[in-house]
C-alpha cells in the first residue's frame, strides 16, 4: 500500500487554480508538512452526497467526477463535469450553511485529498497568495453558476442548446469537441433524451450547426442567437 509519502510525488499543485501561486521552494516537503489525507474512489462511486456537511476542502487529485442536483420536484439535474486537478466546492467551506449543494459521483477511479477548514485558514494566513487564489477562484465559480442560472431560465431545449454552444466559442473558433454525450447533455440540461436528440437533429437539419460525434461546428452564428429570443 502506499504511504503518504508515495502519494504526493506524483501531485503537481502548480496545475490547480488555487494553488497555482503558492510560495513554497520544495513542494514535497510542504505537502508532507500539510494536514490532509488522500483517498481513492472507484469509477462511479458517490462521493459526496448533496447535504453533506463542507467541513474540509475536497481536492480532486486525479481523475473526474460529475456534479448533480436533486432539485424539490425531485428530478435529476447535470451541473458539470469536473476534471483534476481542482477543489470542489470550495465557497461552502466558509458559509454559514456549510452544506455540499450536489452529489458528486466519480467518472472514473480518482484521488480526493482532504484539507481540513483549520489548515486553509493556516495556508492564507502564512501565504497571501493563496488566499487571494482562493478568492479569484470562487469569484470565477459565481460567474460560472449565473451563467448557469441564465441556461436554466431558457424555456425550449434549442434555446439552451444554443446557449451552451455559444459558450464554446473561444476566440471565434466555431468548431469544438464536447466532452459529453446525449446523456450526459441531456442531465446538464434537464431534460429528456430524446427530446434533446430531436432538437440537436432539428438544429442540424435546419443547417445551424453540424456534427462530427463529438465534435461540433457552429454554421449560422445568427440563427443559433435567434434561438435564445
Amino acid at each position: 500500500m502506499e504511504n503518504k509519502s508515495d502519494k504526493m510525488k506524483d501531485i503537481d499543485l502548480s496545475a490547480c487554480p488555487i494553488c497555482s501561486t503558492l510560495n513554497i521552494e520544495n513542494q514535497e516537503d510542504f505537502l508532507l508538512d500539510l494536514k490532509c489525507t488522500i483517498k481513492a474512489y472507484p469509477k462511479n462511486d458517490l462521493i459526496i452526497r448533496q447535504g453533506d456537511v463542507c467541513d474540509a476542502l475536497y481536492m480532486l487529485m486525479s481523475g473526474s467526477v460529475k456534479t448533480e442536483m436533486i432539485t424539490e420536484n425531485g428530478s435529476l439535474l447535470g451541473i458539470e463535469i469536473i476534471k483534476a486537478p481542482r477543489p470542489l466546492a470550495p465557497a461552502f467551506l466558509f458559509s454559514d450553511n456549510n452544506h455540499f449543494p450536489v452529489d458528486v459521483t466519480t467518472l472514473e477511479e480518482v484521488e480526493i485529498m482532504r484539507i481540513p477548514k483549520e489548515e486553509i485558514m493556516r495556508l492564507m494566513m502564512t501565504n497571501p497568495d493563496f488566499m487571494k487564489q482562493f478568492l479569484t477562484h470562487n469569484s470565477n465559480r459565481t460567474q460560472f453558476l449565473t451563467n448557469r442560472l441564465q441556461l436554466l431560465s431558457i424555456k425550449t431545449i434549442k434555446g439552451k442548446l444554443a446557449h451552451f454552444l455559444l459558450e464554446q466559442v473561444i476566440d471565434n473558433r466555431k468548431t469544438f469537441t464536447l466532452n459529453r454525450n446525449q446523456t450526459e447533455m441531456a442531465d446538464f440540461f434537464g431534460v429528456a433524451r430524446p427530446s434533446l436528440a430531436r432538437s440537436l437533429s432539428e438544429m442540424v437539419q435546419e443547417g445551424v450547426i453540424s456534427i462530427n460525434k463529438k465534435e461540433f461546428t457552429i454554421l449560422d452564428v445568427k440563427r443559433l442567437r435567434d434561438l435564445l429570443v
